[in-house]
């Protein structure tokens, strides 16, 4: 027997030992057409390659493929990858708490290796489903596929990027992480022509395609810090600083990270970094979340807090429904 065909019987009897949990001598046999004798060299010859197969000698006893120390590959069939791969695109939107990176990672090996009938059939699965999440933005699972193999590969990437003003041109960068909000996804990349690190929105992004190029990684900022001050401080006119006598983590739970940024302060204090178009906007913002506050910067953010306070005061005191008339002399 040529070495392919006993490969090939060795993955089948694998593919067997995980469709159940035991298997007599004599079941493999019959199901792989060969002797018992064939059977316990094939066992052994999955042991050596770091699969934990157990045997249990007498009545009721077989084969049973356990858990090592490590995890060895997987065989699955057509309706367990389809299964699988569709439960992965569902985790990396970020539904299960810290599960996205890592089901990204496992669905980028998946679509590597997965037939394209088996593809196809994933994406028509996923696009008749919806899921009821908040209002987010979507990005297709390909393009989280791309960006996360020139992550782990080190290759460039090129796409087109449309920026916020309008316009679009084409980038090239050395991709370094992908970073999720919940709402949205961002890649932290050193721009090539630009010579600097950049921060680019993944639904922002057109023709996308990984390069041949490879690159030396090199030092880097923090991937979560360094896009959290990117879209909480640089797309706006204003950047305010104000100080708040509330525990961090409250404010964290009030204002979400694409939206301010949250240092810790001192005794029972914390400052909020978070950015805008407008100051009135930003003063109003502010004073919805109920704290004590107190504006480090920019100073004419005070001065929009005092217009509001005038309009609210007048509009609390204008117009009350059987108020007196004002006296006349």
């Amino acid at each position: 027997m040529t070495v392919e065909a006993t490969t090939e019987r060795v993955l089948r009897m694998l593919a067997l030992l995980q469709r159940r949990p035991s298997w007599t001598a004599a079941e493999l046999a019959a199901e792989l057409g060969v002797t018992d004798r064939s059977v316990r060299r094939d066992v052994e010859r999955l042991r050596a390659l770091g699969y934990p197969v157990h045997a249990t000698a007498g009545v009721g006893g077989g084969y049973q493929l356990g858990a090592g120390t490590r995890l060895p590959p997987l065989l699955l069939d057509d309706e367990e990858a389809i299964a699988t791969a569709v439960s992965l695109r569902l985790a990396t939107g970020g539904t299960v708490a810290g599960a996205g990176e890592a089901a990204l990672r496992a669905l980028a090996k998946l679509d590597q290796v997965m037939p394209t009938r088996l593809r196809a059939e994933v994406r028509a699965v996923h696009g008749a489903t919806d899921t009821l999440v908040g209002p987010a933005v979507e990005i297709d699972a390909e393009l989280l596929v791309t960006l996360a193999r020139a992550c782990r590969d080190a290759v460039r990437v090129r796409f087109r990027y449309a920026g916020r003003h309008g316009g679009e041109g084409e980038r090239t960068v050395e991709p370094v992480r992908m970073v999720t909000t919940g709402r949205r996804w961002y890649l932290m990349a050193w721009d090539v022509d630009r010579g600097d690190w950049r921060t680019f929105r993944l639904d922002r992004m057109r023709e996308v395609a990984a390069t041949t190029w490879r690159f030396r990684p090199r030092e880097h900022p923090d991937p979560v810090d360094h896009v959290q001050r990117s879209v909480t401080e640089a797309p706006y006119r204003h950047l305010a600083r104000v100080r708040l006598h509330a525990r961090p983590e409250r404010v964290r739970e009030l204002v979400p990270p694409q939206v301010g940024r949250v240092e810790d302060d001192r005794d029972g204090w914390c400052v909020l970094v978070t950015g805008g178009e407008d100051l009135d906007w930003l003063a109003m913002h502010v004073a919805r979340l109920g704290f004590e506050t107190q504006v480090l910067e920019p100073p004419e953010l005070r001065e929009a807090a005092a217009r509001i306070a005038r309009r609210l005061a007048a509009m609390a005191g204008a117009g009350e429904v059987g108020a007196p008339a004002a006296a006349t002399q």
